[in-house]
C-alpha cells in the first residue's frame, strides 16, 4: 500500500465550520496540540512525545494547505523535541526537572538575531521557490518557533514571550488560509502561553527543594 493510500483517510472530512471543511489530521492536530502545550505549562516531560505525534499530523495538515514552511517547521520540531526531551530527562537536579531560568544577555542576542535572519532567509527561499502566497509571515512563524522551542528546551523564561509572538501571527494567517479550527487552536495557545510566563516565573521565585 502506497504512503498516500495509508495516509489518505486521515484527510477525510469529520464536520464543517465556518463553511470550511475540517480533516480529522486537523481534529488529532488540534488536540495533540492543546494538550502538549498544557503539559509544558506544568512542566510535564510528556510534553515532548505528545508533542512529537502533533508534529506529523500537523505537517500532513499543512503540506495539503500549501504552508511549506511550517511543513518544514513540523520536521525541525521533531528533531528539537527530541533534544528537548533528552535535556528534561537528565539536565536537572530534580528527576525529569530541569530548572527554569532567564537567558542570559549572550543567549537573548543570540536568538533575536536568529528569528531575524532566519524569518529573511525562509521568506527569500519560499517567494523564489514556492508558490507560497504569505513568504514572509509563514517564514516568521517557522524560524520564530524553532527559537521558541529551543528556548523551551532550555526551559528559559523568555521562550513564552517568543511563542506570543508566533500565535499572535499565527492566528490570521491560518484564518486566510481557511484553517478555523487550527486557528482556534493557536488563540487557545496563546492564552495558555500568557499561563505559562506567569507560572515559569512563579518557579523563578520558588526554590528548588533539597
Amino acid at each position: 500500500m502506497s504512503l498516500d493510500k495509508l495516509l489518505a483517510p486521515m484527510q477525510h472530512v469529520l464536520f464543517h465550520l465556518g463553511g470550511v471543511d475540517v480533516s480529522w489530521v486537523e481534529v488529532f492536530g488540534f488536540g495533540t496540540g492543546a494538550l502538549c502545550v498544557w503539559l509544558v505549562v506544568v512542566q510535564n516531560i510528556w510534553n515532548w512525545p505528545i508533542g512529537i505525534a502533533n508534529n506529523l499530523f500537523f505537517l500532513l495538515l499543512f503540506l495539503d494547505s500549501g504552508l511549506y514552511a511550517d511543513s518544514a517547521l513540523q520536521i525541525a520540531f521533531a528533531v528539537l523535541g527530541s533534544y528537548g526531551w533528552w535535556r528534561w530527562l537528565s539536565g536537572g537536579p530534580r528527576a525529569n526537572q530541569l530548572p527554569v531560568r532567564r537567558s542570559a544577555p549572550g543567549e537573548a542576542v543570540g536568538q533575536a538575531v536568529a528569528g531575524l535572519a532566519g524569518t529573511a532567509v525562509v521568506a527569500l527561499v519560499l517567494a523564489r521557490f514556492t508558490d507560497s502566497t504569505v513568504p514572509v509571515w509563514d517564514g516568521a512563524v517557522l524560524a520564530l518557533s524553532l527559537v521558541a522551542t529551543y528556548g523551551q528546551a532550555l526551559k528559559l523564561v523568555e521562550s513564552w514571550w517568543v511563542w506570543i509572538a508566533v500565535d499572535t501571527i499565527s492566528v490570521p494567517l491560518y484564518v486566510a488560509k481557511g484553517l478555523y479550527l487550527t486557528a482556534i487552536l493557536y488563540a487557545g495557545f496563546w492564552l495558555l502561553c500568557v499561563v505559562g510566563l506567569r507560572a515559569w516565573r512563579a518557579e523563578l521565585r520558588t526554590p528548588l527543594p533539597a
